[in-house]
C-alpha cells in the first residue's frame, strides 16, 4: 500500500525547506567571503598606494636634493675659480710692481745725467765761442764742472735676461682631473644601503635591528634615530657598529618611528635614511621598589645604588611589580661596584620575601658578583665569571613543561618548568627551574651586602 499523499508533501516542502536555509546559510557565507575579499582588496590597494607614494615622494625628493647639491657645487666652483683669478692678478701686479720700481728709479737717473750732459754741452759750446781773452775764465769753470760730473762714469742698466719676464703656468690636467671627479661624483639608488629589519618590544623600549642590503658598501659606522609619531625632530639614539640597539625609557602604547642609517668606510658623510619604520611597547618599563633600606633610586627607577655602610646587610630589592615573562630577556648592567661577597646576589623569584638577606633561597635563581649560579638556594657547579663595572648579567626563559592542576586537590595549583639561560661576559649556563607552581609573571631582585654597587636594569 503506497504513503499517503499529505505525508509526500510534507516531505516534499520539509526537503525544499532544508534545501532554501542551506542555499540561504551558503549565499550569507558568499557575502561574508566577499566582504572579506573585498576588504582583503581594499587593503592591498591601500598598501600599493603607498608604495606608490613613497615612490613619487621619494624621486622628487630626490630630484630636489640633487638640483641644490649640484647649484651649490656650481656656485662654490664659481666663486672659487674667481677667487683663484683674484690671486693670480695680484700675484701679476705685485710682480710688476716691483720689477718696475728699480726700473723706473735708473731711468730717472739716466734722465737727470742726460738734463746735467745738456747743460753742460750749452756751457761748453758757449766758452768756446767767446774770444780768447774773455773765455778763460769760463773755460776753467766748464772744466772744473765737467770734473765734477765724472763724463767717464756710467749708471748699470740691467740686461734683459735678469729683468723679470711673466707669463702664466696652467695645469692642463686640472679639467680632466675635475671630469673625471664630476663623473664620478653622486649616484642614485632604489634602495638605502641599510635598512630596519626587526622592531621586538621590551619593557619600557623597543628593540630595534638592522641590516646592510648593498653588498658593495662596506659599512664603518650606523646610527639609528627615533623620534614620537607626534613630534617633527629625530634624535641620535645610537652610533657604533652594532647591527642592534635597544632604544629605552619610550612611553607604553605610544607610536615610535625608528630610522637607520650607515657611515662608508673611510667617508665622513652619512648614507641616506631607511624607510622610518613604526613600533611601540605594550610592555611597562622594569622598575625598583621605592623605599627600600639601604637603596637610592633613579628618577626613572631603573637603576639602584647600594649607599648605606653602616648596616652589614640591607636585604633583598625587589622589583615594583613582577614584569618579567618567559621569552624576554632581562639585563642587569653595572655601572659601579664595591666589595665583592658571596651573599650578593642578582636573579628573578617568584614572590618577594620580606626580610630575606638574598636570593640565595627557594622559589629563586641568581648569580652572586663572584660568579656562583644559584637554584632555589644550591650552588650550581657551573661558574660564571665574576661580576665587574661593565659587566652585563642576562636572565632567558622558556616554558618546558607544564603540569595542570589535578582535580583531586583543591590546593594543587600546578607545577611548570622553565628552561633558564644565564650570560655573563662571553659564557652562559643554561638548566632547567622547576617551580611548584603555574605563574605568568616574576619578580626580579638584587642584593648587595657592601656599599658602592650601581646596577640598571632594562
Amino acid at each position: 500500500m503506497g504513503r499517503p499523499l499529505n505525508a509526500l508533501g510534507t516531505g516534499f516542502i520539509l526537503r525544499m525547506s532544508i534545501e532554501a536555509e542551506e542555499m540561504l546559510q551558503e549565499a550569507k557565507e558568499n557575502i561574508e567571503a566577499a566582504q572579506n575579499y573585498k576588504g582583503e582588496l581594499q587593503q592591498r590597494l591601500h598598501g600599493l598606494n603607498q608604495a606608490h607614494n613613497q615612490v613619487r615622494g621619494s624621486a622628487s625628493q630626490a630630484r630636489e636634493v640633487l638640483r641644490c647639491h649640484f647649484e651649490m657645487l656650481q656656485a662654490q666652483v664659481a666663486l672659487l675659480l674667481s677667487e683663484r683669478l683674484s690671486a693670480l692678478l695680484q700675484e701679476v701686479d705685485i710682480i710688476e710692481q716691483d720689477s718696475v720700481r728699480p726700473l723706473d728709479d735708473c731711468q730717472r737717473l739716466i734722465e737727470q745725467g742726460v738734463n746735467t750732459a745738456d747743460e753742460l754741452l750749452r756751457e761748453g759750446e758757449a766758452a768756446i765761442l767767446c774770444g780768447i781773452g774773455e773765455n778763460d775764465e769760463k773755460l776753467g769753470s766748464f772744466t772744473k764742472k765737467a770734473l765734477q760730473i765724472q763724463l767717464d762714469s756710467l749708471p748699470e742698466v740691467p740686461v734683459l735676461v735678469d729683468v723679470p719676464c711673466l707669463s702664466a703656468q696652467l695645469d692642463d690636467s686640472l679639467l680632466p682631473a675635475l671630469r673625471e671627479r664630476i663623473a664620478r661624483h653622486g649616484s642614485v639608488a632604489s634602495h638605502p644601503p641599510v635598512l630596519i629589519e626587526e622592531l621586538v618590544e621590551r619593557p619600557g623600549g623597543v628593540l630595534v635591528r638592522w641590516c646592510k642590503v648593498d653588498d658593495d658598501f662596506t659599512a664603518q659606522d650606523y646610527r639609528l634615530q627615533y623620534r614620537r609619531s607626534t613630534a617633527s625632530q629625530y634624535e641620535d639614539a645610537y652610533i657604533g657598529k652594532d647591527c642592534e640597539f635597544l632604544v629605552l625609557h619610550l612611553d607604553p602604547n605610544m607610536d615610535h618611528l625608528f630610522r637607520v642609517c650607515a657611515r662608508k668606510e673611510g667617508r665622513s658623510e652619512w648614507s641616506p635614511w631607511s624607510v622610518p619604520q613604526a613600533g611601540y611597547t605594550t610592555l611597562a618599563a622594569h622598575e625598583w621598589r621605592p623605599g627600600s633600606e639601604g637603596y637610592i633610586l633613579s628618577s626613572r627607577r631603573n637603576i639602584a645604588l647600594r649607599n648605606d655602610s653602616s648596616l652589614s646587610s640591607a636585604g633583598v630589592l625587589y622589583s615594583n611589580a613582577p614584569t618579567y615573562f618567559c621569552g624576554q630577556t632581562l639585563t642587569f648592567k653595572i655601572t659601579a661596584a664595591g666589595q665583592p661577597d658571596k651573599r650578593d646576589s642578582l636573579g628573578v623569584c617568584v614572590e618577594c620575601n620580606s626580610g630575606g638577606e638574598s636570593l640565595q633561597r627557594q622559589r629563586a635563581v641568581c648569580i652572586s658578583t663572584k660568579g656562583a649560579v644559584f637554584v632555589n638556594g644550591k650552588e650550581m657547579t657551573n661558574q660564571l665569571p665574576a661580576i665587574t663595572v661593565g659587566s652585563a648579567v642576562t636572565f632567558d626563559m622558556e616554558v618546558v613543561s607544564v603540569l595542570p592542576v589535578t582535580n583531586n586537590n583543591i590546593n594543587d595549583k600546578g607545577s611548570l618548568k622553565l628552561r633558564v639561560t644565564i650570560g655573563s661576559g662571553s659564557r652562559e649556563v643554561v638548566f632547567d627551574w622547576l617551580l611548584d607552581q603555574r605563574v605568568d609573571r616574576l619578580f626580579f631582585g638584587c642584593s648587595f651586602t657592601h656599599p658602592g654597587w650601581k646596577v640598571l636594569v632594562f
